[in-house]
């Protein structure tokens, strides 16, 4: 099999990025399956000759595209805003990284436009108290359009009566929130397709006109001709519509159903399903959080692991490892390996407790609870680990590691019966732990 799927494990913010860029040395094509630039996967490269080391900060570009000489590939699973599409572009562009001729689109995948945004922040306010805490990217209202049949898709940016579609699906976002600000014509305008004899400029249309492709023909030619493509996961299986904290959750299938879904291949065809697990939990955004710590703790762990989010900037909330969601992670996905993140920003810790049930009136449950009243009432039943009390930062290899630290790798391992193959133990390329 030559498809391997990257996938986070947690709420999303795991480390993806960095797993993905380095095996991505070893792979053809790089894709995304879901979701849009809601996502954020930061990754350190070695750029141009002199090898700088670079930040590089992706959001709906596949962040594997950091190695030169991967392919990227945008699915139909994904929402695409355009503008920030080419923005991100033109930016790894300008800080030495050029993703020209191997960079390309679905033509399945549906749009996200800037009305889908307005929209975002108006359906926050709608909730008011019960706000899910979105990017406001407009990922929300596109998936909506998309499930109600009412969305356009990359396809359509080269159909003739593109604009009429256009007119049609904004009036609609009128009836639905009144007379919201938007110029509807400057946008038409913005992404109508032009010849380029007719125009001096081109418009958004023409510009992404290169990078569009029947992604399901180019995967599968891919496939058959023994091409390596490794699958990138956008926020994590507790974000997940179905099987998530519902609604506090994303509008797409993060899950490993996911990437046969937004990128039109059976299942047979994944070869290895990777989980990207943090040391401890983070989660951004509204929505229950049985092991957050607001204390102390808590604290310490979003300011020893610099807890803000690539997109957004806002501060993650922290808490202690929960092998409740793991577990019920591990059933939906069938990670066949894991990658633990982080575990150096556990160093500097005495004790460190780890979640192992949740009980409610007495009594254990037996899973991860669909209902978030119940959530919200468990107990978190803890098990507490002796800490290591010394810096990991500079460990090449996992005999290394000191023994307490050893102790809390194998006792997630045996818990939720599944190999921790990478260990993070910094930002860089090199702090990376092949176990």
């Amino acid at each position: 099999m030559s498809l391997t799927a990257v996938l986070g494990a947690q709420w999303g913010d795991e480390g993806k990025g960095k797993l993905v860029d380095i095996l991505s040395a070893e792979v053809d094509i790089c894709a995304r399956f879901a979701g849009g630039n809601n996502a954020g996967h930061t990754i350190i490269a070695p750029i141009g000759p002199e090898r700088v080391q670079t930040t590089f900060a992706f959001h709906l570009l596949p962040s594997g595209l950091v190695n030169t000489k991967v392919t990227g590939v945008i699915g139909p699973g994904v929402v695409v805003h355009v503008p920030s599409f080419f923005e991100e572009f033109d930016t790894l562009r300008k800080a030495g990284l050029d993703c020209s001729g191997r960079l390309f689109i679905s033509d399945r995948a549906h749009l996200v436009f800037d009305f889908h945004q307005i929209v975002d922040g108006l359906k926050e306010v709608e909730l008011g108290g019960s706000s899910i805490g979105t990017t406001k990217k407009g990922i929300g209202p596109a998936y909506s359009a998309k499930a109600s049949r009412s969305g356009l898709r990359v396809h359509h940016l080269f159909d003739p009566t593109f604009a009429e579609k256009f007119r049609k699906i904004v009036e609609g976002r009128y009836k639905r929130y009144g007379h919201f600000e938007y110029d509807t014509e400057g946008e038409i305008e913005r992404y109508k397709a032009r010849s380029f004899e007719r125009a001096p400029t081109a418009g958004l249309a023409d510009r992404l006109r290169p990078f569009v492709i029947d992604s399901v023909v180019y995967i599968h030619e891919a496939l058959a001709t023994g091409k390596r493509i490794l699958v990138e996961g956008a926020n994590a299986l507790m974000l997940d519509i179905d099987y998530g904290t519902y609604p506090y959750v994303t509008s797409s299938s993060t899950s490993v159903g996911g990437v046969c879904t937004g990128l039109g291949i059976p299942p047979r065809r994944i070869g290895k399903v990777i989980g990207v697990i943090k040391a401890y939990t983070t989660r951004v955004g509204g929505g229950p959080f049985p092991t957050e710590q607001l204390n102390g703790t808590g604290a310490h762990l979003q300011e020893v692991g610099h807890e803000y989010g690539t997109t957004t900037g806002r501060r993650r909330r922290c808490g202690w490892l929960d092998l409740v969601v793991m577990r019920h992670s591990c059933l939906i996905n069938g990670y066949d390996a894991l990658n633990l993140t982080k575990l150096d920003v556990l160093d500097d810790l005495e004790e460190i407790r780890v979640a192992v049930g949740y009980v409610v009136d007495g009594k254990e449950l037996p899973g991860f609870p669909a209902n978030l009243e119940t959530l919200g009432k468990v107990e978190v039943s803890y098990v507490t680990l002796p800490g290591w009390k010394t810096s990991i930062a500079a460990v090449s290899s996992y005999d290394d590691f000191p023994e307490n630290c050893r102790k809390y790798i194998s006792f997630i391992e045996e818990y939720l019966k599944t190999p921790i193959e990478w260990i993070g133990v910094g930002p860089g390329r090199e702090s990376m732990i092949k176990k």
